[in-house]
C-alpha cells in the first residue's frame, strides 16, 4: 500500500481526496482511504482530540498564579462627633477623610512575594488648633516576603504548573494511543471485509464446480451412461454449497457494516447502503524482526508506557511538595517605605495656636506629599523573621503518606504495564512468524489440492473415479482456498497488531504526530 498520510500536530485531522468508483452507490476505497476517513470522522477520535486541549488549558490556568496582580482602592469618610473639650471645638467636630491606594503584587517561583504599595490620603477637620489643615499624606512601600523552609523552592511553587504540563503530556500520549487503536481497528475491519469478499468468491467458485458436475451428470444420465442415483449426491452438494454462499454473504454484509461504522461513512455524506469496494489486496511479504529489537522499539515508542512514566514524574513532584509541607514555616520579611506629608499650613497670631487667631496660610497640596514620597525624602526600612511551628501536623502527614503511596502505586503500575507490554510484544512477534509460516503451508496445501482435484477430474472422465470423490476434492479445494486467504489476512492482521504493540502504527502509516512542547 502506498502510504502518503501526513499530520499537522495534536489537533490534526487528515483530509485527503479519495478516488471513488464511478458506479452509483459504490465507493472504491483503499486501506489508506479508510484510515483517513476514520481519523477525520471517527467519533471516538473526535472525543479524544479534545482531551489534550482541555489539559493544555489547565496548564495555562496553573501558570496564571505567577501573573502580577493589581488592586485599587478608594474610600471616603465623614465623621461628626460631639466635642468633649471646649478647647477642641465649641459644639461638634466634623472630619472628612479621603484615601486611595494602589498595590501591585508579584509571586516568584521561589515562593517569595514582592509588593509595591502606594497609599495617599486627605484629612480635613473642623477641630481647633490644627497646624496643617487640610493635610495630605502618602506612603510608598516595598515589601518582600520569602519563605525559607515551608513553601520554598521552584518545584514546590510550580507544582501545579508541572503537574498540569505532565497531564497535558499524558493526554497527548493517550490521544496517540487512541489513534493507534483506531488505525488498528480500521485495518482489522478492512482486512476482515476483504477476507469475507474473497471467501465468498471461493464459495461461488466451488458452487460453480458443483453445478458443472451436476449438469455433466444429468447429461450422462440422459444418454444412459450413468445411473440416476449419481445425480443425487451432486444435487445434495450443490444445495450444501448454496447454503455456504448464504452464510458467506451474511459475513460480507456484517464486515462491511463494521467497516462503515468505524470510518463513520455517514459523516462523509454517504448513506449506509453505499457499497464499499476494497481496492487493496493482502500481501504476505516476510518481515523479519528479532524479539530483542522489538522489545527495545516497544519500550521507546509505546504511548501507554510513556503515559505511565510521565505519571511517575507527576507523583514524584506531589511527593516532594507534601514532604515540604511538613517543614515549619520560616519567613523572611523585608520592608522599605518612604512617607510624605503636605497640606495647608495655618499661621496663628504670635505663632501660637492657642490664640486660635489665624493670621495667614501657606497653601499646600497633595503633589508635594507625593514628591517627598517618590524622592525618598524620608527613608525607612525593616527586616524580620517569622517562625511558625504547627503543633498539629496530622493533615500534613496524611497528605505526605497519601502522596508516598500514590508514587509507589505509579511505579508498580509502570512495572505492570511493562510486563504486559513485554507479553504483548512477544506474542505479536511470535504471531507474525507463525502466521507467515501458515501462509506458506496453506499456499502449498492449496496447490496440492488443486493438483489432486484436476487429477481426480481426469480419472472421473475415464471412469476411474466417482462423483463422490470429485465432490469431496472440490470441497477440499474450496477449503484450501479459504484457508489460504484466511492465513494471508491473519498475517496482515498480525503485522498490524505488531505495529500496535510496538507503538509504531502512526510512523508505519506515514502519520506525523507532532507533540506539543511543555509550556
Amino acid at each position: 500500500m502506498n502510504k502518503k498520510i501526513t499530520g499537522v500536530g495534536i489537533a490534526f485531522f487528515l483530509i485527503s481526496t479519495i478516488n471513488f468508483g464511478a458506479q452509483e452507490n459504490q465507493k472504491s476505497l483503499a486501506l489508506e482511504d479508510c484510515i483517513i476517513l476514520a481519523l477525520k470522522n471517527n467519533l471516538n477520535i473526535a472525543v479524544e482530540v479534545l482531551n489534550p486541549e482541555i489539559a493544555d488549558m489547565s496548564a495555562s490556568l496553573a501558570k496564571e498564579k505567577f501573573l502580577p496582580s493589581l488592586s485599587l482602592n478608594y474610600g471616603t469618610e465623614e465623621t461628626n462627633n460631639p466635642s468633649y473639650s471646649w478647647i477642641e471645638s465649641a459644639g461638634q467636630v466634623t472630619s472628612m477623610f479621603d484615601n486611595y491606594s494602589v498595590q501591585l503584587e508579584q509571586l516568584f517561583p521561589t515562593g517569595g512575594t514582592l509588593s509595591a504599595y502606594i497609599y495617599s490620603y486627605k484629612s480635613d477637620t473642623t477641630a481647633k488648633y490644627m497646624t496643617i489643615n487640610p493635610r495630605y499624606g502618602s506612603t510608598l512601600s516595598f515589601t518582600l516576603t520569602q519563605p525559607l523552609l515551608k513553601d520554598f523552592g521552584f518545584k514546590v511553587n510550580r507544582k501545579e504548573i508541572i503537574v498540569a504540563n505532565r497531564s497535558t503530556q499524558i493526554s497527548e500520549a493517550n490521544f496517540k494511543a487512541s489513534l493507534i487503536q483506531t488505525i488498528y481497528n480500521v485495518e482489522a475491519a478492512y482486512w476482515e471485509y476483504v477476507y469475507s469478499i474473497e471467501n465468498l468468491k471461493a464459495k461461488k467458485q466451488s458452487l460453480a464446480l458443483a453445478r458443472d458436475l451436476l449438469a455433466k451428470n444429468k447429461r450422462e444420465v440422459e444418454v444412459g451412461m450413468m445411473a440416476p442415483i449419481e445425480v443425487l449426491s451432486a444435487e445434495s452438494e450443490v444445495a450444501a454449497r448454496e447454503a455456504d454462499i448464504i452464510e458467506a454473504e451474511y459475513l460480507v454484509k456484517n464486515n462491511e457494516d463494521a467497516l462503515k461504522t468505524i470510518i463513520n461513512l455517514a459523516a462523509n455524506g454517504d448513506v449506509m447502503e453505499t457499497k464499499i469496494i476494497p481496492s487493496d489486496t493482502p500481501t504476505y511479504k516476510k518481515r523479519d524482526i528479532e524479539l530483542d529489537e522489538a522489545l527495545l522499539i516497544g519500550m521507546q515508542n509505546r504511548p501507554d508506557l510513556e503515559a505511565s512514566r510521565i505519571d511517575i514524574e507527576s507523583r514524584d513532584i506531589e511527593l516532594k511538595y507534601a514532604r515540604n509541607q511538613l517543614l515549619p514555616g520560616l519567613d523572611l520579611q523585608a520592608r522599605y517605605w518612604s512617607p510624605g506629608v503636605s497640606g495647608t499650613h495655618l499661621i496663628y497670631k504670635d505663632n501660637n495656636p492657642l490664640t486660635d487667631v489665624i493670621v495667614g496660610t501657606i497653601p499646600g497640596n497633595a503633589s508635594k506629599a507625593l514628591e517627598d514620597t517618590f524622592s525618598f525624602a524620608y527613608k525607612n526600612w525593616s527586616v524580620g523573621l517569622t517562625l511558625s511551628i504547627p503543633m498539629n501536623t496530622i493533615f500534613s502527614r496524611a497528605q505526605f503518606a497519601q502522596a508516598k503511596m500514590n508514587f509507589k502505586q505509579a511505579k508498580l503500575r509502570l512495572q505492570n504495564d511493562e510486563q504486559q507490554a513485554f507479553l504483548e510484544i512477544r506474542n505479536a512477534v511470535r504471531t507474525v512468524k507463525s502466521n507467515y509460516e501458515r501462509v506458506l503451508a496453506y499456499k502449498a496445501a492449496k496447490e496440492l489440492a488443486d493438483k489432486k482435484l484436476k487429477a481426480e477430474e481426469k480419472k472421473l472422465s475415464v471412469g476411474l473415479s466417482t462423483n463422490y470423490t470429485v465432490l469431496q476434492y472440490q470441497r477440499d479445494m474450496a477449503d484450501a482456498v479459504s484457508n489460504e486467504i484466511r492465513a494471508i489476512i491473519d498475517y496482515n492482521l498480525a503485522l498490524a497488531a505488531l505495529e500496535r504493540a510496538l507503538g509504531t502504527t502512526l510512523e508505519s502509516n506515514g502519520i506525523k504526530f507532532s507533540e506539543v512542547s511543555p509550556l
